[in-house]
């Protein structure tokens, strides 16, 4: 991991898990607050964390000193939700000697179960006591925030300008209820890249908008989908318009790796599926069809069960809403040609199902002669596995 400058972490357990592992989380930036941005769940049911980041946002004009998160809880849909997340923004605040506007609290875990705020002021001076710049708090923190996840999801990227070198970490979590319309998620990711909160608040919508908003994993949104990007200038590299483009790269590879990773471990997956559509008229028509084949729980059973059905491939594509011609459709299942212009094609079924076997299921649909515009989506099988994670998720 290359992690940036100027961030600290820590971690611990407040008592929210009904199993004794860390549950809550601490992100604090040096020096005091960072330039900040964040996307937020799109859903009319809002969690009170994502509620009070929002109004905190605001009121700080884009500058955050810290981020709570924990875990095994929602705070959505309670009596005392706010009282909760506005007690633990109080907490932080007063440990770092900071205003709490600057604090931007974060939850996931079960919606409409009261969450008693003393278990997260009381973890508060633990987890100030114990934060570090060290790797190994980095990702203690990245397995605290985790629910139904089997791994912990991070990504790290470093560039080299002119002035110094930029580094760019971030962590994730999110295994169910994940459909992107948003973030689809909790996301953090920091930089010490020295920009400002407008800049930042446009790069993260461009780059949700090609990772955590091309994700899918069960087409369920959730109430507290938050991303959030930091930058506290700590490399003392200021940016130009032209490396701010390749920054953005390097952001945007970031996101687009942890978005893979929260489909790899979707719940109860055994398989990572990549959609791409190319060929279409413009980006967004390519966007709704690989979002439909992406949603489809047919094609997403079909991959579990290593089942060459292109005719399921086909029949998502045809109801997305985008208008082509099905003739002028080709579809590859693992680099394999399945459909030449909407029909069969010649391929070895029994080779191409030992393909369909493997961890990574690549699925391309191409229209031929229309246009160049092209997307491209991450999701995962369905199995009897996410039938056995949430018919007892609460219990």
């Amino acid at each position: 991991m290359s992690l940036p400058l100027g961030y600290r972490y820590s971690s611990g357990y407040a008592g929210i898990r009904k199993q004794e592992s860390n549950d809550v989380a601490l992100i604090v930036p040096d020096g005091g607050p960072a330039a900040a941005a964040a996307v937020f769940t799109t859903n009319q049911v809002q969690a009170s964390p994502v509620r009070i980041s929002r109004q905190h946002l605001k009121a700080s004009k884009g500058k955050v000193a810290a981020i709570l998160v924990n875990a095994g809880n929602a705070n959505c849909a309670t009596r005392t939700g706010d009282r909760v997340a506005l007690a633990s923004c109080k907490a932080v605040a007063k440990s770092l000697k900071t205003k709490p506007k600057h604090i931007l609290p974060a939850s996931t875990g079960v919606i409409g179960v009261e969450l008693d705020p003393k278990l997260l002021v009381d973890a508060v001076p633990k987890l100030v006591a114990g934060l570090s710049a060290e790797p190994r708090a980095f990702e203690e923190a990245a397995r605290a925030i985790l629910t139904t996840d089997t791994r912990m999801k991070v990504a790290s990227e470093e560039v080299v300008f002119r002035d110094g070198k930029v580094s760019v970490a971030g962590m994730t979590k999110g295994s169910g209820m994940i459909h992107p319309n948003m973030a689809t998620t909790l996301g953090f990711v920091m930089t010490d890249a020295a920009i400002q909160p407008r800049d930042l608040s446009a790069m993260l919508q461009r780059t949700t908008q090609q990772s955590y908003n091309s994700l899918t994993v069960d087409g369920d949104m959730s109430t507290n989908d938050t991303v959030v990007l930091l930058a506290n200038g700590a490399s003392r590299v200021r940016l130009n318009e032209r490396e701010r483009k390749t920054f953005e790269e390097a952001l945007c590879w970031v996101m687009e790796c942890l978005a893979e990773q929260i489909a790899a471990d979707g719940e109860g997956a055994r398989k990572l599926i990549v959609v791409r559509a190319l060929g279409f008229k413009t980006d967004e028509e390519a966007r709704r069809i690989a979002r439909a084949i992406a949603n489809s729980p047919l094609v997403k059973t079909a991959v579990a069960g290593s089942d060459p059905n292109w005719g399921r491939v086909l029949a998502a594509a045809g109801y997305s809403g985008v208008v082509f011609d099905p003739l002028k459709t080709d579809i590859h299942l693992q680099q394999e040609l399945v459909c030449k212009g909407g029909l069969a094609a010649d391929f070895d079924e029994d080779a191409l199902k030992e393909k369909l076997n493997e961890d990574r299921v690549d699925i391309r649909v191409t229209l031929r002669g229309r246009g160049k515009g092209e997307s491209r989506f991450f999701t995962c099988d369905f199995t009897e596995g996410y039938i056995e994670i949430n018919g007892s998720y609460r219990t």
